[in-house]
């Protein structure tokens, strides 16, 4: 799997536990004090997501850093 793909599987890592939070991309980005367009961006893949940016996502969504990379191990292995 590339580095493209992989971001993907992050993009609808983060979109799912968004959706399952309850929230929609406004909120998040609203709870990150940025444009609802960075939240649509990382989950298209169309953005890089740093470690940084992953923490403050992370406490967005009301969820921990380590689920979210659990979640994410299970995508990648799923293919």
């Amino acid at each position: 799997m590339d580095k493209q793909q992989r971001r993907a599987k992050l993009g609808e890592t983060l979109a799912a536990m968004r959706a399952e939070a309850g929230l929609n991309q406004a909120e998040v980005a609203s709870r990150l004090g940025k444009p609802q367009s960075f939240v649509s961006k990382y989950e298209s893949a169309e953005r890089r997501v740093e470690l940084s940016d992953l923490e403050e996502i992370t406490g967005a969504l009301g969820a921990r850093l380590e689920d979210v990379i659990a979640r994410y191990r299970e995508a990648v292995n799923a293919g």
